[in-house]
């Protein structure tokens, strides 16, 4: 009995060093607290299968800040993906349980419980393969990234480096591959819409699965609507206000258009002949009438 103990305690040691060998150092992870990332390990990875599929991969990627980003697209993805963002330490240990029971009953790897912190270490050091060992060294790099990094720098690096489609990394490039648009300009459907992606980018996209992403998209509206505490008023505090939509702009534009003047003609009143040539009859005015402008407001085009 004691040599099969000191035997498990030699593995779990091995398997302690095979983890913490695959780290990256604290002090890279420290870094990010004023350095952008270059290269990712997920864009490595995209390229590496890019490659063995005959493919040439050309990533699309535009760094802005967080002042640059819209309002509404923080609050789609805090509410979506991590409601807890601002009250965690970097783990949602109730989210892990949940994930365990449901994975234990299916018999896989089928609920994600990752907070944004853990999708940044693994977005950022390792790879989407989902094995536990990944999983424990996303988690130590995500309690890493909380004790070095503030919550706004953890937001801003994660908006950034995530996959939105095939060779688009981060808001500003999904932004403008997916709606013709800067990151900061993305209104509520169109941050509902790129917040949906984010679980599966290649598949939930209005190309590949128009049915399933718009699906996908009621879903975040619906948690937008529904969200409060620390993420919802955080939110609300970060980011850029996207300007108003043309339809609801000032009505000065259509009193512009006001159809102009019209004479009307009032019959003479019979007067004796004047010495002098008569004056031309009076002239009356009504009052000019707005235009109505156009009523029809069109649809985002996705």
């Amino acid at each position: 009995m004691k040599r099969v103990l000191l035997l498990l305690l030699a593995l779990a040691g091995a398997y302690g060093v095979h983890v913490a060998l695959g780290l990256p150092s604290p002090a890279e992870v420290r870094a990010l607290a004023t350095a952008n990332p270059g290269t990712t390990a997920l864009m490595r990875q995209r390229q590496e299968e890019a490659r063995r599929a005959g493919r040439t991969a050309r990533p699309a990627q535009a760094w802005v800040p967080l002042g640059r980003v819209s309002r509404h697209l923080i609050r789609a993805v805090l509410a979506s993906e991590d409601q807890k963002f601002f009250g965690h330490d970097g783990v949602d240990w109730e989210a892990i349980q949940k994930s365990v029971d449901e994975d234990r009953k299916k018999g896989r790897f089928a609920r994600g419980g990752s907070t944004i912190t853990q999708q940044l270490a693994k977005n950022l050091f390792f790879t989407t393969r989902k094995t536990v060992t990944r999983k424990l060294r996303e988690l130590v790099v995500a309690r890493w990234m909380e004790q070095d990094l503030s919550k706004r720098r953890i937001l801003e690096l994660y908006l950034n480096v995530i996959e939105w489609g095939d060779g688009t990394y981060g808001c500003e490039a999904a932004a403008r591959r997916w709606f013709g648009k800067a990151a900061a300009d993305l209104d509520e459907q169109e941050a509902a819409g790129l917040a949906a992606m984010i679980p599966n980018p290649r598949r939930i996209n209005p190309r590949v699965d128009a049915a399933r992403f718009a699906r996908a998209r009621r879903r975040v509206l619906w948690l937008m609507a529904r969200a409060g505490g620390s993420a919802a008023g955080q939110a609300d505090r970060l980011g850029a206000e996207p300007e108003p939509l043309a339809e609801t702009e000032p009505e000065e534009e259509e009193e512009a258009e006001a159809e102009p003047e019209r004479e009307e003609t009032v019959a003479p009143t019979p007067v004796p002949e004047p010495l002098d040539a008569p004056e031309p009859g009076t002239e009356a005015t009504r009052p000019a009438t707005p235009g109505t402008g156009d009523e029809t407001t069109s649809e985002n085009r996705l």
